[in-house]
């Protein structure tokens, strides 16, 4: 008999504005229900994950598209202190980035991550990257 899948979160850790209601759409296009929460750089992200500064923490199970270029805590230093905890270690990240570069690229699956997405490769639309993050977490059994 199946389990009924828990409920996955999707953490955003995306600076542009822009984007992130792009995100946003694309989820309410899709009909998703699932909680989304939106962190502006790395910092922030950690802090949910945390649950430190006030901030309510994400709970396993959740996926996270993570943008490399911001300020403060960029994608790769966030991915470094998220490998480093063992809290934290196993996280799910998907690059969502306007990086093509192969340096980028390489430090990005150095860190163990699920996969990465460049925005140009997109068509300005984010129903795609949507579309694959609910198949992923619909059928991949993610670590709580």
């Amino acid at each position: 008999m199946n389990q009924p899948k828990e409920e996955v979160t999707l953490l955003v850790v995306e600076d542009d504005d822009l984007d992130a209601t792009a995100i946003n759409r694309s989820f309410k296009k899709l009909k998703l229900d699932n909680l989304m929460v939106r962190a502006k750089d790395g910092i922030e992200a950690l802090e949910y994950l945390r649950g430190e500064n006030g901030k309510e923490q994400v709970k396993k199970p959740f996926l996270m598209l993570l943008d490399l270029n911001m300020p403060r805590m960029n994608g790769i230093e966030l991915l470094d202190e998220l490998r480093k905890d063992p809290d934290l270690n196993n996280s799910i990240v998907f690059v969502l980035t306007t990086s093509a570069a192969d340096k980028d690229k390489v430090a990005a699956y150095n860190h163990h991550v699920a996969g990465y997405i460049v925005k140009s490769d997109l068509n300005s639309s984010f129903l795609e990257v949507i579309n694959l993050i609910d198949c992923y977490w619909k059928i991949v059994a993610l670590p709580v």
